[in-house]
C-alpha cells in the first residue's frame, strides 16, 4: 500500500479549485431594449451619437470585434443614453449601410479606409483660386463617388477670384451638376442641392469647406484655416469627420478633414462604366477584359464614336476619369 506523502491536514491535500467558466452557447443577446442612434463623430475610440435628438457618448461593444464604426453609421445602443456628463452608452449593432465612401492612402495601398457611411451625395469642394484647383484630385473624388453609388456635386468656391467657366468646361460633358459660390454670396443654390439629402463634403485644405459649413450651419463653429502664401496649400482645420444637421430639418452634411490624396486602389476600373448607362450600353460587344480605355483594341466606345452614336467629348471625359484610377493626383 502506497501512502500519500501529504496528510489530510496539509494544504497540498486539498483538490485544486476547478475552473468555473460559463458553458459556451450559440445564443446571443437580443438587445430588445436597444435604441437607435447615428454616429456624429469619432475621437480616440469614443463615439458621439445622436439619440432621439440629444448627443450621447458611447463605446463599441466587444462582440463587434474589429468591425469599424464610422461617421454616418446608424447603430443600436444600450446602456446610459441620457447624455449626461460622464455617462457612457454601448454600441451593440451597426445597421447595414446603404453606401460606403472608401479611399486608400495611396494607389498601391491594399488597406481600404471607410470615410463615411450612408451618405447619398458627394460634394467635391474646389476653390477656383487661392489655392489653385486640382482637377486630378477632383477626378479621383468623382471616381470614388461613382464607385460608392453616390450622386456627385461639384461646388466651386471663391468665384470672386477667378472665372469658373475654365474649370466647368472640363466637367460639363460628364453631366456632373455644379454650384458656384463667392464670398458673401447667397447660398440658396447650394441649399437647394443639399435639401433632403445626406451630403459629405470633400476637398483639399484651404478650399473653403469649413467656411461653407459655417455659413450653412451658423452654430457649427468649424475652425477656418488659411492658405500658405509660399506653398499654396491650406492648413488642416478639421481633424475628423463631423455630421451636422442643416437648419429646419432640410438634410445633413458631413464635414471631412482636408485631403491631399485620394487613393483608388479599391476601385475596379471595369465598374466605373456602370455609372454612365448611355456609355455602358455601347460596350456590350466589347471583348472580354476590355477596360474601355483609349488604348483598348476593338472597344465599343470607339466604334460608337466612329458611327456618330457617342459624343467624343463625353467618351474622352469618361476615359479621363478611368485614367485617374492609375494616375496620382499631382500628375
Amino acid at each position: 500500500m502506497v501512502r500519500s506523502r501529504y496528510g489530510e491536514h496539509d494544504h497540498e491535500h486539498y483538490e485544486r479549485p476547478r475552473r468555473r467558466t460559463r458553458p459556451r452557447t450559440k445564443e446571443r443577446p437580443t438587445y430588445d431594449d436597444a435604441v437607435d442612434g447615428v454616429v456624429v463623430t469619432v475621437d480616440r475610440g469614443r463615439f458621439t451619437l445622436l439619440v432621439e435628438g440629444r448627443p450621447v457618448t458611447a463605446m463599441k461593444s466587444r462582440p463587434l470585434g474589429r468591425k469599424g464604426v464610422v461617421v454616418g453609421d446608424r447603430v443600436r445602443v444600450v446602456g446610459d443614453v441620457s447624455g449626461r456628463d460622464g455617462s457612457l452608452a454601448r454600441i451593440v449593432e451597426v445597421v447595414p449601410r446603404t453606401t460606403t465612401l472608401r479611399r486608400t492612402a495611396d494607389d498601391d495601398d491594399p488597406v481600404e479606409r471607410v470615410v463615411v457611411a450612408n451618405a447619398d451625395q458627394l460634394v467635391v469642394v474646389a476653390a477656383l483660386a487661392d489655392p489653385e484647383p486640382r482637377p486630378r484630385l477632383i477626378d479621383r473624388a468623382l471616381v470614388a463617388a461613382y464607385d460608392a453609388g453616390m450622386a456627385p456635386l461639384l461646388c466651386l468656391t471663391k468665384a470672386d477670384l477667378a472665372n469658373p467657366e475654365v474649370l466647368l468646361s472640363t466637367y460639363r460633358s460628364l453631366g456632373v451638376p455644379w454650384v458656384v459660390t463667392r464670398r458673401g454670396d447667397d447660398l440658396s443654390a447650394v441649399r437647394d442641392r443639399l435639401r433632403g439629402r445626406t451630403s459629405v463634403l470633400v476637398g483639399h485644405s484651404g478650399v473653403g469647406k469649413s467656411t461653407l459649413v459655417n455659413a450653412l450651419v451658423p452654430d457649427a463653429g468649424r475652425e477656418v484655416g488659411h492658405v500658405n502664401a509660399v506653398t499654396g496649400r491650406g492648413r488642416h482645420t478639421s481633424t475628423s469627420a463631423y455630421l451636422l444637421a442643416l437648419p429646419d430639418d432640410e438634410g445633413w452634411i458631413i464635414d471631412t478633414p482636408g485631403i491631399r490624396s485620394f487613393g483608388l486602389a479599391h476601385v475596379d476600373p471595369t465598374r466605373l462604366i456602370e455609372a454612365f448607362p448611355d456609355l455602358d450600353e455601347m460596350t456590350e460587344g466589347c471583348p472580354r477584359g476590355c477596360t474601355h480605355g483609349g488604348d483598348e483594341p476593338e472597344c465599343g466606345l470607339d466604334e460608337a464614336m466612329a458611327a456618330g452614336e457617342a459624343e467624343p467629348e463625353r467618351v474622352d471625359s469618361f476615359r479621363r476619369l478611368l485614367a485617374a484610377r492609375e494616375r496620382r493626383p499631382e500628375d
